[in-house]
Formats: structure tokens, sequence, C-alpha cells
């Protein structure tokens, strides 16, 4: 289950996030399908990925921005530029281009601090622009939290598309990542499941000023929640593959 859209369109063209996207997608194809080795893999994300242990040491911190722009693999990169697309150009309208880059590298820097803060000594190297697109989700939280965002279900043969609230969609998000946090090892390696919970808060933090600006609570009371424009509509149909029943 997993995010496709939002029916929250933005007033302006989103440069940056576009940019951000280009960005991403171009840096992941210069380095990753050249790669001749996974040996040879494993050596580029250690010298241009983030190693809280190096880090502590006082080496690399180049690392912190650098870290946020390479991908561990193709759907690890499809994932991250999805949800940066749904919820990223939002947040651009919202806090102007040159407001929302300084907000998005300011919530992927912090969702690298809590993921070093959580296991300093780790020398897994860090990838990916997820801690600083789970900042964009908080703060998208925060300004629209009854907006209406797809989610395909896959159930083996059957798929079916829901249309609900922001608030659950990021919420439910957010406490997965807080339990699966909780419930791994720091030392295991896998998902920097602490990079997204730092992002998140993060995003929800620096997004505040924005909120505070539109009124706060009564931001909220004036549009429900929802965001303060039409928003789109997509036709929710039935699946066209055919349900098998159990038969008796």
């Amino acid at each position: 289950m997993f995010p496709i859209r939002d029916h929250n369109p933005s007033g302006r063209t989103p440069f940056v996030t576009l940019a951000l996207l280009a960005a991403n997608v171009l840096v992941f194809l210069a380095y990753y399908p050249a790669a001749t080795s996974d040996f040879a893999l494993a050596r580029f994300y250690m010298h241009w990925g983030l190693v809280p242990l190096r880090l502590m040491s006082g080496e690399g911190y180049e690392t912190l921005l650098t870290h946020m722009f390479l991908h561990g693999g193709w759907m690890h990169l499809a994932g991250n530029m999805l949800f940066l697309w749904i919820f990223g150009d939002n947040l651009e309208d919202q806090m102007g281009h040159f407001g929302f880059l300084l907000f998005y590298l300011a919530a992927g820097l912090a969702a690298a601090g809590l993921q070093i803060a959580a296991d300093p000594g780790s020398s897994v190297p860090m990838v990916g622009a997820s801690g600083a697109i789970a900042g964009v989700m908080g703060g998208y939280l925060l300004l629209f939290p009854r907006a209406r965002v797809d989610v395909l279900l896959i159930l083996v043969i059957f798929f079916r598309i829901f249309a609900l609230p922001a608030w659950l969609v990021l919420g439910l998000w957010f406490g997965i990542q807080l339990v699966s946090g909780l419930a791994t090892p720091t030392d295991a390696g896998g998902v920097a499941y602490w990079a997204h919970a730092g992002g998140f808060i993060a995003g929800l933090v620096l997004t505040l000023p924005v909120w505070l600006r539109r009124g706060a609570g009564g931001y909220w009371q004036a549009t429900q929640g929802q965001p303060p424009h039409p928003q789109a509509g997509y036709p929710l149909q039935r699946s066209a593959i055919p349900r098998v029943p159990r038969r008796r």
C-alpha cells in the first residue's frame, strides 16, 4: 500500500522540486549503471555516503550533503522520487522556491543528525533522499492534514485505489518508522528508520513559521484542514481484474 498522487494541485511551477528530481535521477544514472561490481559500488557508498563513525572522527563532512543524492537501487530511487513529486510541489508553493530549497536541505541534515545520534559508531553508509523527503511529508501534514491522498492497495491480483486523508496516510507512515526504529537494532543496517523519523519531525518544526503566518489554528478552521483551493478530482474505478471467488 503506497501513495500515488494527491488531490492538491499547486499554484505555481515547482521549479525546485523538479530540479531536485532531476538531480537525484542524473546522479544515480552517473554512478549506478556504471558500477563494475558490488564491491566497487560499496566503495563508492563508503566514500560519498554518510558514515557516522567517519563523521564523528572529523572526516567526510561533505557527505552530509552528498548522501542525500545517492540511492541504493532503482526501487529506492523510484519510491523516493514518487513521494517527493506528490508532496514537494505543495510545500514549494507555500514556502517559495528558495525557502523550500533551504527547508529541504535542513530537513535532510536533521534526519542525518538523528540517525547519527542513534548509532554514532556505525560504519554502515547511509544514502538516500528519504530523510529530506520525510521532512516534506511532515510539513505537508501540518499544512494540509485533510488533503486527500490516493493510495494504491495491491493484494496478489487485486488492486484498488482509495482516497484517504493526509493525516491518516502520513501519520501511519510516521508511526511505522518509530515502531520499526525501536524494534530494529541500530547496527543492523538496512532502512534508516531514525533518519525518517528525524526528518519528519524536523519538517513539522520547520513548517511552523509558515503555519503561524497563516493564522495557526485559525488557518485550520478556515480551511477545515484541506487545501485552500479547489481539489483535483480523479475517477476512482474498480479494478478491471476479476476476483476469483472461493470454492466451497
